[in-house]
């Protein structure tokens, strides 16, 4: 996706008294420091990632529960959909939820959604459309990690969580394995802060809470949530 291009249009939009793309945490932050007007947030539930800007124009959004008599992934399900060359900014976070399987999409792209994504992997399923505020109360889940740590560096955090030394960190980094808030980490140096999403290639995603307190050697008391699906 070419960035500017992306972000043009759905600011554009918002001029117009439309609504943006599902816009995740990196295009939110983008669209928001260009933006010279008000304009309000749809938010499927409370705690979600992947969001719409609108200024007069309400999106119009439906939601699905995808059924399975076999167990999904999150990734086979993603894959999936790209597979169809659905693009992503047309359809908001994938939820797992008590081996139950939910999907928003934009209601203009639903007939097409429905004819054609009937396949997870190798896998068969089927589409049921449900009332949007039926996961309105949605709470994610999390497991809550705490360990000392040195730094806030990513590379260190991500040591920490992973077991893995920092030499190896940076191969990682190299190879873009490391993402924050839906970006590709250029740096070893980067400092995690409050809330700051994470993703490491293998071993899941986090949310960093932050430091919790200090130890009587300088280092820190860090806490962070690992998401479960």
């Amino acid at each position: 996706m070419n960035d500017m291009y992306f972000i043009k249009k759905n600011i554009d939009r918002l001029y117009d008294g439309l609504y943006t793309n599902f816009l995740d945490i990196k295009y939110q932050n983008l669209i928001k420091s260009k933006l010279k007007i008000n304009y309000n947030i749809f938010k499927p539930f409370d705690e979600s990632e992947k969001v719409i800007f609108y200024t007069k124009t309400r999106p119009e959004i439906s939601l699905f529960e995808i059924k399975s008599y076999e167990k999904l992934r999150h990734q086979e399900i993603m894959g999936s959909i790209y597979s169809l060359g659905i693009d992503e900014s047309l359809f908001g976070e994938i939820i797992i939820d008590n081996n139950r399987y939910f999907i928003y999409i934009f209601s203009n792209i639903e007939n097409d959604f429905i004819n054609r994504f009937n396949m997870v992997s190798n896998k068969h399923i089927s589409l049921e459309k449900i009332d949007i505020d039926y996961l309105k109360e949605y709470k994610r889940k999390y497991e809550e990690i705490t360990f000392v740590s040195s730094s806030e560096r990513i590379d260190t955090i991500v040591s920490r969580i992973t077991n893995i030394n920092r030499k190896d960190i940076l191969n990682k980094i190299k190879n873009n394995e490391i993402i924050v808030n839906y970006e590709i980490v250029k740096s070893n140096s980067y400092i995690l802060k409050e809330n700051d999403i994470f993703s490491i290639r293998k071993y899941g995603k986090y949310k960093y809470i932050g430091i919790q307190k200090n130890t009587k050697k300088d280092n820190y008391v860090i806490k962070i949530y690992k998401y479960i699906n």
